[in-house]
């Protein structure tokens, strides 16, 4: 699906979906024992090994460009929590992930793929944390490819000249799932909860778009700037 939601649009859904998840974290801290943590996951092999000009949190729109990218357009948001399940501020949260077409922005990907990869994808994003932990994005729902059956979106937190955690998301109730040997790895099975997702239908959507909601929940505290 080609489609370019306009950006009044786009603002009013993140201010609904954040205060949405806000209200679930409206004590910080007070739930601590409670918090699951993410699992750690593989980096896999697709790590861009040259960043696009444009890391942005918006990966359907590359810079200025008017084409936007081939997929089920999805809007990602979370927060970024502590051990203590205190937010973490400015930490950079990056995301990658393949294409609607299965290819990901890597030369050890894409070098045989060039007539098939998505050239209107942005591949990867960043976004640097705000006061309550929060993050969004704006990208595609994932999708399968050669060798993962699960559907999934990588993502990296790291903050100053740490990296605190790598892991993935998956989509909830995807089939593929169970039959993915990284998926299946995570034995506490409140930690592969943790790591599934819905991706709900946005309702008052005319072009299918959805939301998915990722809290991460790391297992150390870092130190504030």
């Amino acid at each position: 699906m080609r489609a370019n939601p306009s950006a009044a649009s786009r603002r009013v859904f993140l201010r609904h979906s954040l205060a949405w998840g806000y209200s679930l974290w409206f004590v910080p801290g007070v739930f601590a024992e409670e918090l699951t943590r993410t699992p750690r996951q593989t980096v896999g092999p697709f790590y861009p090994d040259q960043l696009p000009l444009d890391t942005d949190n918006d990966l359907l729109i590359i810079n200025d460009g008017i084409s936007p990218a081939i997929g089920e357009i999805t809007h990602l948001t979370g927060r970024v929590l502590d051990g203590r399940g205190m937010p973490v501020r400015n930490a950079v949260v990056e995301i990658w992930q393949c294409d609607a077409k299965g290819v990901y922005l890597h030369t050890a990907d894409s070098r045989n793929k060039q007539d098939r990869r998505d050239t209107h994808f942005q591949g990867f994003g960043r976004f640097l944390t705000g006061a309550k932990g929060e993050y969004y994005f704006r990208t595609i729902k994932p999708v399968q490819y050669p060798g993962r059956p699960a559907p999934h979106i990588h993502f990296k937190i790291k903050k100053g000249s740490k990296e605190l955690l790598v892991t993935q998301m998956y989509v909830k109730g995807h089939p593929g799932n169970e039959r993915d040997g990284i998926y299946r790895a995570i034995r506490d099975v409140k930690g592969r909860e943790s790591v599934t997702i819905d991706f709900t239908p946005i309702p008052e959507s005319k072009i299918g778009e959805w939301a998915a909601h990722f809290d991460i929940v790391l297992g150390i505290t870092p130190e504030s700037p």
